[in-house]
């Protein structure tokens, strides 16, 4: 079955990746990062025994933030390299973790590739954030005898239908794997259903809900002065938007307008290389608009019938940018993407709108809806509604606000648990 996993593998590789990754690099500057995810760069920590920690993408990056912290402080003798798969989850990983771990692409999942870098990284153990199930990866460090552990893991709706499908194979790979904390019961149901041994198998909580929103002191005074925001002018934030949910968007926003007519709108695409795309969208509608890395020299409530739209084109910054928002929309719900993490907003005590299509996130959704934290909005004119409800209620606003921090905060302790599982598991000594 490996043989089978990698021949398939190969040939998805060159027949769906590389065009797609090379078209991207053509027309978005998105980088191949081709020698880096061959494993051919030098050795990590000049040899030197490492814990590895392997976060897909950004929002897995800054999850992990918690657990990399917990990890150096109770080994701050222990290199840590962190791997992802994307550019922009190296980004955080550079910019968020310098001095705490080093950054390193995840290998292309062929079994020459991983025993490069497991020869570059020497692991003392893999901690993968979110149930990511590399085969190869997974096989290889089980002939060297590093362990491994599924972090904050979880089995979306898809995944599961299509692990389903090779449950066999599952199992043997699933048996690579030490340690399994998932994030809630029915994500422990659902490894388990796919061949994880039972023992194994630890429900934590979601390490987000630990990730507390520490964001830097001024930083809410900081971000209104880079938006040009007058005292006491409002703003709305649309977090993790995909294709298909700007225009309802801008609908909203033009409904809104009719309340409040210096209102503020920030777009955050859940991917910075459709800006072009979104700006186009704002300027159909004859609106101004302003890319968030062009401010402070274009401010954002420059003159005009109304304030432009800023686009979020950075990466890292849209949970600090949250503490400004007096609403926030959550995307990847109103078209079927399965959604985004709308605790971030929720632990800035933001009143939170969402899409119908939620089923990645159902835990945290499901603590917000039945906290009365979250409303969700099936289409367009029920986000218009809403939003105008929420802007008009300032008594609304801060009720739904305070119930979803409370609500965050009584699930707290997923590090902490997860980091006695390293303990047991993993590394002797490494528990809180």
């Amino acid at each position: 079955m490996y043989a089978l996993y990698s021949a398939v593998a190969l040939i998805g590789l060159i027949t769906l990746w590389m065009p797609v990754a090379l078209l991207r690099r053509l027309t978005r500057g998105v980088p191949l990062n081709a020698r880096a995810r061959l494993a051919r760069e030098k050795a990590s920590n000049a040899g030197r025994t490492s814990g590895w920690v392997h976060a897909v993408s950004v929002g897995e990056a800054i999850a992990a933030a918690p657990l990399v912290e917990g990890l150096r402080r109770l080994h701050p003798e222990l290199p840590l390299v962190m791997t992802t798969v994307t550019s922009t989850g190296a980004q955080i990983v550079r910019d968020r973790f310098a001095g705490l771990a080093t950054h390193r692409f995840f290998p292309l999942d062929f079994p020459s590739v991983t025993r490069r870098a497991v020869a570059a990284i020497n692991p003392a153990f893999l901690i993968c954030m979110e149930t990511e199930l590399w085969p190869n990866t997974l096989r290889t460090l089980a002939s060297r005898g590093v362990p491994v552990m599924i972090a904050n893991g979880r089995i979306s709706d898809r995944s599961y239908r299509r692990y389903r499908l090779v449950r066999r194979f599952m199992t043997s790979v699933l048996a690579d794997v030490r340690v399994f904390a998932m994030q809630s019961d029915e994500d422990a149901r659902r490894i388990i259903a796919l061949g994880a041994q039972p023992e194994r198998v630890v429900v934590t909580g979601n390490i987000k809900v630990d990730a507390a929103a520490v964001d830097p002191a001024g930083s809410v005074d900081l971000w209104r002065r880079l938006l040009g925001l007058t005292p006491g002018q409002r703003v709305w934030v649309a977090g993790s938007t995909h294709a298909g949910e700007e225009g309802p968007v801008l609908d909203a926003h033009r409904a809104a307008l009719a309340d409040c007519p210096e209102l503020v709108l920030v777009i955050a695409p859940r991917h910075p290389e459709r800006t072009r795309e979104v700006l186009a969208l704002v300027d159909r509608r004859g609106w101004p608009s302003v890319r968030r890395s062009e401010l402070p020299g274009a401010v954002a409530t420059a003159d005009g019938p109304v304030a432009p739209v800023v686009i979020l084109d950075t990466v890292g910054e849209l949970a600090m940018l949250y503490s400004v928002a007096d609403v926030v929309f959550v995307g990847g719900s109103l078209v079927p993407m399965g959604g985004h993490n709308v605790l971030e907003a929720a632990q800035r005590r933001k009143p939170v709108l969402i899409g119908p299509h939620t089923e990645n996130f159902r835990d945290s959704v499901g603590l917000l809806e039945s906290a009365g934290a979250a409303l969700v909005v099936r289409d367009a004119p029920e986000l218009s509604h809403e939003l105008r409800r929420l802007l008009a209620d300032q008594d609304l606003r801060l009720k739904l606000g305070d119930a979803g921090y409370e609500a965050v905060a009584s699930r707290h302790g997923a590090v902490r648990e997860t980091l006695d599982l390293v303990g047991r598991y993993l590394y002797p000594g490494a528990r809180a």
